[in-house]
């Protein structure tokens, strides 16, 4: 039981605030964007900078309270009930030097902020599908976007990061300091400590040739078949993804998009728009698409490519990557979700990788992706009503559907909510997993970043 005194003592310290269960801003401070997660913690810190973070570590570690952390909230269902909450959302550092590239991104900035402040340089980051979520986040399970199979992983342009550990101390993680907690937070996700801070190189890329194709139901067989043909002979220097949709009819929605059951195709090639409208000819003749927004677009638009939503909203998923694709997969996948089907599944997507997402940094790094040929994802209808058995039943089913196709590998940002240790583990090989359990122990002996399930 904290002592009311043992907490003004660290809010005496604290530039940023210090709030509890029954103080009016506490529930809106606490929410994240996944509004299935419940957060209750016994304290939560709005950190004002790097040494509040510090100072509440400190404070954790001397009154045995666990910690977590919480950046935008674009993370899996984690029910939080005790010890403190790390919010970052006010640590929005963010510059670029425009000689060399280098952006230094602050823990609460989202990806949108520091495309924005990339495009007049001509500049881009190799980001994840949303622009939504935040930038760190991201980066710390390795990252892959829609310039995955030309650029490779997020996590492979990092050039260093600022982290509270578990002793409270702020450590510089680099290929030159503290290699081997660099190596761990590229790809690694968490129980490290609080990311604070990072700094990674940006490229120059101002414009890509880029968007969607939208099918209407009658399309999806033959889009999603002639699609996984096509992936076959797919140049490198292209990145696609298919994403079965049943849409809500909602205002919020754009035409043709309200209450659609459809499927997207996803296209970027990172070059000139007449190469890149050869390239995407292929995907165009699958069918007749309802809707072709596939052109030159600037990177600081990458977003629209797959057009993730923004606001908050409870979801439920799972994702797993695949050991390749054929026509029994796509027949399993429309058994669940094709013409014909009811499903609470409003997004069901394939995303091919390959290319330099399976070549590793020189120094290595812990990104549990390397390798594999395809991810699989699908989420739930955003109905609360249908979260306890109608939803979790159908992502259960779909996962039986394509069992023979799923990798024994995962990558920690597809993981979603890790069930249990197997799953947990899965989500990198075994020696890389092996490693950053032990330097997990070794930057946060006490466990305090809890991270994981408990081993089985």
């Amino acid at each position: 039981m904290l002592e009311n005194s043992e907490i003004q003592e660290l809010e005496s310290k604290l530039t940023g605030s210090l709030l509890r269960p029954g103080d009016s801003n506490f529930p809106s401070t606490v929410t994240g964007f996944n509004l299935a997660s419940s957060y209750s913690p016994e304290l939560a810190l709005v950190a004002g900078g790097e040494e509040d973070v510090a100072e509440a570590v400190k404070f954790a570690a001397k009154h045995k309270l666990p910690i977590r952390i919480l950046g935008t909230g674009h993370g899996p269902t984690v029910h939080i009930s005790d010890g403190m909450l790390i919010v970052t959302r006010n640590l929005n550092r963010l510059s670029i030097n425009p000689e060399t590239g280098v952006a230094t991104i602050g823990a609460g900035l989202k990806w949108e902020a520091v495309q924005a402040a990339a495009a007049p340089m001509g500049l881009t980051a190799i980001t994840g599908s949303s622009p939504d979520v935040g930038a760190i986040g991201l980066t710390l399970g390795g990252g892959l976007g829609p310039l995955g199979r030309s650029h490779g992983a997020t996590s492979d342009y990092v050039k260093s990061f600022r982290v509270v550990t578990g002793d409270g101390e702020l450590r510089t993680a680099s290929a030159e300091e503290n290699p081997d907690l660099f190596w761990a937070l590229r790809g690694g996700k968490g129980g490290f400590g609080v990311v604070t801070e990072m700094e990674i190189q940006l490229v120059e890329l101002p414009v890509i040739y880029a968007g969607a194709l939208i099918f209407g139901t009658d399309q999806i067989e033959p889009a999603l078949r002639g699609w996984i043909d096509w992936t076959g002979s797919a140049p490198e220097e292209v990145t696609t993804s298919v994403a079965v949709m049943r849409l809500p009819d909602l205002e919020q929605l754009p035409e043709p998009m309200r209450g659609l059951h459809g499927l997207a195709v996803r296209f970027a090639y990172p070059g000139d728009a007449e190469t890149g409208e050869a390239l995407a000819k292929p995907l165009r003749d699958l069918g007749t698409a309802m809707a072709d927004m596939i052109s030159e677009l600037p990177t600081s638009m990458m977003g629209l490519i797959h057009n993730d939503p923004t606001d908050p909203m409870p979801a439920n998923d799972i994702g797993r990557l695949l050991s390749g694709v054929d026509q029994d997969l796509a027949t399993a996948v429309l058994s669940q979700v094709g013409a014909g089907t009811t499903s609470p599944l409003v997004v069901t997507e394939i995303r091919q990788l390959g290319g330099r997402l399976d070549v590793d940094v020189p120094e290595g790094s812990s990104y549990g992706g390397r390798g594999a040929k395809f991810s699989l994802y699908s989420v739930g209808a955003p109905d609360p009503r249908l979260a306890e058995s109608v939803i979790p039943q159908a992502l259960g089913s779909l996962l039986s559907a394509v069992e023979p196709w799923i990798s024994n590998q995962n990558t920690v940002n597809f993981a979603g909510k890790f069930e249990s240790w197997d799953h947990f583990r899965s989500a990198w090989p075994p020696e890389i997993f092996d490693r950053l359990q032990k330097l997990r122990g070794k930057f946060d002996p006490q466990g305090l970043f809890t991270y994981g399930p408990t081993p089985d």
